[in-house]
């Protein structure tokens, strides 16, 4: 496939697709994001992780545009510095955690500058501190104070199935009060309405005065569908869905294959070879 010579701006997820299943920004990916840029296409980065839990891709990826943290919660310059952010409305935030809880998944409240949990040794707790390099805060229980300044609730469990009803049953519960999407087949976000991906592409693309047409998307969750159903070209990773890789415009490999670096390479600079 010949390369998208339209597209001006590539907004990439994070884990799962720009990144290992380790966290590793490969060589491969690194030349990847420099022949963007030497193409013109700026890169853009977008991740239910919290903006600070994104800050050692900053430089090694050049990043000059805004970061999307917590699906976009907030917005941040390269320097971390706040653009803007989205708490939940209490009443959902505590509907939300209800849900969470009364599924059997254990539960994380973020905060515009904390990660709250209840308990250190839960499943997912020391992943999540290796990922994003900062230390949770243990708390004995979630308070209203906790939930008037969430960002994001996080359902945590290694039942994946349980995690997915719990979407579906948060999805219906909370309507248009909240965004409830899977960022990890083990993890379940919910966010403010305004906090998707899909508002993420809408919001870069004022800011940076592109037309959704001429930016492409690159994931691999259900929240990543969102923001293909926004941008002109989608690529979704090998190592998505099939229902993830049916919203899609390609397909390229899994992140353990090179597969962000590929999926440039063969369908927005035209490396046939790549």
């Amino acid at each position: 496939m010949s390369g998208r010579a339209d597209i001006r701006l590539l907004l990439a997820d994070v884990d799962g697709t720009l990144v290992t299943r380790g966290g590793v920004l490969t060589a491969a990916a690194l030349a990847a994001a420099r022949d963007l840029a030497e193409a013109g296409v700026a890169l853009a980065i977008t991740s239910g992780r919290p903006p600070r839990g994104m800050r050692m891709l900053i430089e090694p990826l050049a990043l000059r545009t805004a970061i999307a943290g917590f699906n976009g919660g907030m917005l941040v310059n390269p320097d971390l510095t706040v653009i803007e952010t989205h708490t939940l409305d209490p009443a959902a935030a505590k509907l939300a955690l209800d849900l969470i809880i009364g599924a059997g998944l254990d539960a994380w409240v973020y905060t515009q500058d904390a990660w709250l949990i209840r308990d250190a040794a839960a499943p997912h707790v020391a992943r999540e501190t290796a990922t994003v390099r900062f230390e949770a805060t243990v708390v004995a229980a979630f308070t209203q104070a906790h939930l008037a300044s969430a960002v994001k609730i996080v359902g945590v469990g290694d039942d994946l199935d349980r995690v997915a009803a719990c979407e579906t049953a948060a999805g219906q519960a909370l309507g248009e009060t909240a965004s409830a999407a899977r960022s990890q087949p083990y993890y379940l976000d919910v966010t403010h309405p305004l906090a998707n991906k899909g508002a993420v592409l809408t919001t870069l693309a004022g800011r940076l005065a592109i037309p959704p047409a001429q930016i492409a998307t690159i994931g691999d969750m259900p929240s990543d569908v969102l923001m293909f159903r926004q941008s002109g070209f989608s690529i979704a990773m090998g190592n998505a869905s099939d229902a993830v890789k049916g919203e899609a415009s390609a397909v390229t490999d899994s992140n353990e294959d090179d597969g962000f670096a590929k999926a440039v390479g063969r369908f927005l600079l035209g490396d046939a070879g790549g």
